[in-house]
């Protein structure tokens, strides 16, 4: 059944951990009629939220995967995606925004904006998603929404306006004032399904007009027609709803919405504000590019449903009937059994099975339009490719952080290693930030992800899902290794063996450079190395980046100067050059005093200020160093940058330095040159390994 475009929402739900996202979107399925019962996250039942469907999830009361859902309101279709709030699994909550068109930013009315809220609401900004606030937890003790719209001014640089203010807080949270009905709303009866709206209570009267001003004056900012109303006395509510909407699409404003998801307490007036303020898939530009002849053309996407088939993959999983592609349609419609082309392989894939989700069911449909997210079945593809009816046409991609962290794993026997090879296969088809390495000297398989939580969450899925017994090593750190002066090289590569040998000479400088690449400088005048070779010595510089010579990590931050060279006329070739450019590489490099670089996170720790000092004491034996502390209402929040080789383990101490009332999010910052001991520690090792590598 074709829908109408401009009523489709397609929404994210992104917060901190433990704001209540899981439990806000169970409680938006039950309204809207698509579940019949509330579980919780940490269910008692034993039954879990219907989103967190994978039984780790459930377990461990976090949300891993995000899970897509849909669901109809007030006469709209929303498609739905729940993302995870650990900075681990960050690529979920990438490339859910990468493909939606709104989202819903929770933030618990206690603690307000934390450090992940940051991160997401950066991400946010990157695909410039607009979005409207929800501060949950307004029942529990120290919720003060207020303070969180002012954190949202301040921290993060929202023009955030209240569209409600609360009825009653902590044990007295009844409901919210909307500011826009200029009515109270209490939600009773057994899961709160039923709205009692009335008059504002007098008390409460004088704030209400107050924050109403505000509001008006913020929307007129974006229509003359509520202007003018404002002026003649006569406002209306579809006149205030339109203005709002046009500032939300526009990114200019955050309409803060308030409750309880846990009560049961506003999640209904956050649907119609979902419904009335969010862009529909036709608001929201979306670029393609198009490879015609040799130019490389950006277009904008027409959200059409008669112009050709336009779709991304985003999401990959592997289900009970083989792989599951979650697909994104931004222009044409697809039809059930017709043919598709993947973008980047060229390859054409049918398609067979269509369907809705619903976390971990589905429901069979014949076709979809654009604006659409609909999953396919049994088609190969990797996560981000682009789908169309035959143009070659590449959506951009999304922002892919590198991993940090390292493990090596190994299979207690030949059935385990068969399912093991299976499911490292599986995840970095499905994790673009979960990558398997295979290390040249021990020939172990290293997996590398970005966090401890990560690979253990992946470990976890192997033993259960592949049912492969595998041993993991202890978590090796990323490091890198660089140069710290400029050095001139002038190197002959001369190989005589009977016939034609090989002969090249190369002369130049190697010198240190901001940054975390590489850069090749080609100076050569004169013709003294033929152009036809100046590429094989790039190759031959860049074939030594891969293992440097000091402690055998990779080379970062360094240009390599090509000025003169020489060459023979029967002698020199492609082999020879990319020989000399090697030789000249591992004879200057040592001489640029090597350093090695040690991966540097940023850790936020929150937690009650009466354990401030504990919390700086376990930053500090960490070789922290505190970039800033922010104190708020019996709430502290210390930011840190601290070296990731020091991080493993830091969540135990943390919970019994605070009795398990603070907690810590960590994501990477920079590489920085690592202390003596731990260089003199690596090339130590790197001796060791390669002395026996020799004998």
């Amino acid at each position: 059944m074709p829908r109408d475009i401009h009523k489709i929402r397609n929404i994210g739900i992104s917060a901190h951990i433990d704001s209540g996202k899981t439990t806000l979107t169970e409680r938006i399925l039950y309204y809207t009629k698509r579940i019949h019962a509330m579980h919780e996250v940490r269910g008692k039942d034993g039954v879990g939220a219907v989103m967190d469907h994978m039984e780790l999830e459930r377990e461990r009361g976090i949300t891993i995967q995000s899970a897509a859902t849909y669901c109809e309101w007030d006469g709209h279709h929303i498609n739905l995606i729940d993302t995870p709030g650990h900075v681990d699994f960050t690529i979920e909550v990438e490339r859910a925004l990468r493909v939606l068109d709104g989202a819903v930013l929770v933030l618990c009315a206690v603690a307000g904006v934390q450090s992940q809220s940051i991160t997401v609401d950066r991400q946010m900004r990157r695909y410039n998603v607009p979005r409207v606030a929800f501060v949950n937890k307004c029942d529990r003790s120290g919720a003060n929404p207020m303070r969180v719209a002012e954190q949202l001014r301040e921290k993060l640089k929202h023009n955030a306006i209240m569209v409600q203010i609360p009825l009653g807080l902590e044990a007295a949270h009844e409901g919210v004032v909307d500011l826009i009905r200029m009515r109270a709303c209490r939600f009773r009866g057994e899961h709160g399904e039923q709205l009692v709206w009335e008059e504002i209570p007098g008390p409460l009267r004088h704030e209400a007009e107050a924050r109403r001003e505000v509001l008006l004056d913020a929307a007129s900012m974006h229509s003359d027609e509520l202007t003018e109303a404002i002026l003649e006395g006569r406002v209306t509510e579809e006149l205030i709803w339109a203005a709002l909407r046009r500032g939300t699409v526009a990114r200019e404003i955050t309409p803060v919405f308030m409750g309880s998801a846990y009560k049961n307490r506003g999640v209904q007036l956050l649907l119609d504000g979902v419904v009335r303020l969010l862009p529909d898939p036709t608001e929201v530009q979306n670029e393609a590019r198009e490879v015609r002849g040799d130019q490389e053309i950006t277009f904008v996407l027409s959200n059409s449903p008669a112009d050709p088939v336009v779709a991304h993959a985003f999401k990959l999983e592997d289900g009970a009937y083989g792989q599951l592609t979650y697909l994104r349609l931004y222009q044409g419609r697809l039809v059930k059994g017709e043919t598709l082309q993947n973008s980047r392989t060229g390859k054409k894939v049918k398609v067979g099975r269509l369907a809705r989700m619903h976390a971990s069911q589905m429901e069979d449909i014949i076709e979809a339009e654009a604006g659409d997210i609909v999953a396919l079945f049994g088609i190969d593809c990797a996560s981000g490719d682009t789908f169309t009816g035959g143009q070659r046409i590449a959506l951009t991609s999304m922002h892919v952080p590198e991993p940090v962290v390292s493990l090596a794993v190994q299979a207690a026997d030949a059935k385990s290693e068969n399912n093991l090879a299976k499911a490292l296969s599986r995840f970095t088809k499905e994790d673009p930030t979960f990558r398997v390495e295979t290390d040249l000297e021990t020939n172990d398989t290293l997996i590398k992800g970005m966090g401890e939580l990560h690979l253990e969450v992946y470990l976890e899925r192997i033993r259960r899902e592949f049912h492969a017994q595998v041993t993991a090593g202890q978590p090796k750190v990323a490091y890198r290794e660089s140069m710290t002066r400029a050095v001139d090289f002038d190197y002959t590569h001369k190989k005589q063996t009977g016939g034609s040998g090989q002969y090249g000479r190369v002369v130049g400088r190697l010198e240190p450079v901001e940054g975390e690449g590489f850069e090749f400088v080609n100076k050569v005048i004169g013709g003294t190395i033929p152009t036809e070779f100046i590429s094989s010595c790039e190759k031959g510089f860049r074939a030594m980046l891969q293992r440097g010579p000091y402690v055998g990590f990779p080379v970062q931050g360094v240009r390599a100067i090509l000025e003169d060279g020489a060459f023979h006329a029967v002698d020199s070739s492609d082999m020879a050059f990319q020989a000399a450019a090697r030789g000249a590489f591992r004879q200057a490099y040592p001489q640029g005093r090597p350093v090695v670089l040690e991966p540097v996170m940023l850790v936020s720790v929150e937690g009650p200020s009466e354990f401030q000092g504990e919390i700086m004491g376990t930053l500090l034996q960490r070789r922290g160093i505190i970039v800033g502390t922010t104190e708020d209402e019996g709430f502290v929040r210390i930011d840190a940058d601290v070296p990731l080789s020091d991080m493993f383990g830091y969540a135990t101490v943390l919970r019994s330095a605070t009795q398990g009332k603070a907690e810590f999010t960590m994501e990477f910052a920079r590489y920085a040159p690592a202390p003596a001991d731990v260089s003199a520690e690596l090339e130590k090792r790197w001796a060791e390994r390669r002395a026996a590598g020799e004998h």
